[in-house]
């Protein structure tokens, strides 16, 4: 942490929000930190508002893995992603002047579309049915025919990204530390006709997840990049993988994972 000294906050705009973060920028030209106006000059990045505007400054400033990221919470309760509350100053400050932080690394997930457009997800991939009509994927693992699925569509999620999204269709929550991904259906439909595995799986990060969709006129599906949504058309194939970029957190070291994970549903 002595070494990085460039700030870059992300947050919207609005004067409210503006107002209660600006103890915040004198806080931090207190501590020593230079605040930059462009996040490529940022050594440090940190969000201030909620889980969303998290996974949005990690987005919008390019999943760099070279820097370090900070989520300040500004809802009523803390998240999965924001250690710190931005009306709690003083345990920003002990948490400073004390070295109670540490940095923890969250693995990625690549998705490239039809072999050409390529992005990252910290949380999780989904691609469903547009419209009111079965979607049919067929799903090969390392370029083994696993299964041809027919439902509403799939989620792939990492392991911090298996508490969103994938837990509300009753996927299993992941250690951060195991390298993989999960894969969980969306309303699969099985009878004696169609067969799907039926449900969620892990995947070591080693593996390749290819999803082919079937091209039965309801080719245009829905996909989302975690909180935001991928606008292209028509789509063949999606290619999964592990990404080689893990995103740094600064975390309290006495609120890991598990903690948060109790806090949050238990």
């Amino acid at each position: 942490m002595a070494n990085r000294k460039n700030l870059y906050f992300y947050h919207k705009q609005d004067e409210e929000l503006l107002k209660k973060a600006a103890p915040l920028y004198d806080l931090a030209e207190q501590y020593g930190f230079t605040l930059v106006n462009d996040y490529r000059d940022a050594n440090i990045i940190t969000s201030i508002g909620g889980e969303g505007t998290f996974l949005q400054a990690i987005r919008k400033t390019g999943f760099r893995d070279d820097c370090l990221y900070a989520g300040i919470s500004t809802s009523d309760s803390l998240s999965m992603y924001c250690d710190f509350h931005i009306d709690d100053i003083e345990k920003m400050i002990e948490a400073i002047s004390n070295e109670k932080i540490e940095v923890r690394r969250y693995p990625t997930i690549e998705v490239k579309i039809d072999g050409e457009t390529s992005f990252q997800c910290l949380n999780e991939f989904s691609i469903r049915s547009a419209i009111i009509k079965t979607f049919v994927l067929d799903v090969f693992i390392d370029g083994l025919h696993f299964e041809t699925f027919r439902g509403d569509g799939m989620i792939v999620s990492t392991p911090t990204g298996s508490t969103a999204y994938n837990k509300s269709v009753n996927g299993a929550i992941v250690d951060p530390l195991l390298p993989c991904m999960q894969v969980s259906e969306l309303a699969s439909l099985n009878n004696n006709k169609f067969r799907t595995l039926g449900s969620s799986f892990i995947l070591s990060g080693d593996r390749t997840l290819t999803l082919k969709v079937v091209q039965d006129g309801n080719d245009y599906p829905t996909m989302g990049m975690d909180n935001e949504a991928l606008s292209i058309q028509h789509v063949e194939k999606v290619e999964i993988k592990l990404s080689n970029k893990i995103i740094k957190t600064v975390k309290l070291k006495d609120n890991s994972f598990w903690e948060k994970v109790q806090r949050t549903f238990l």
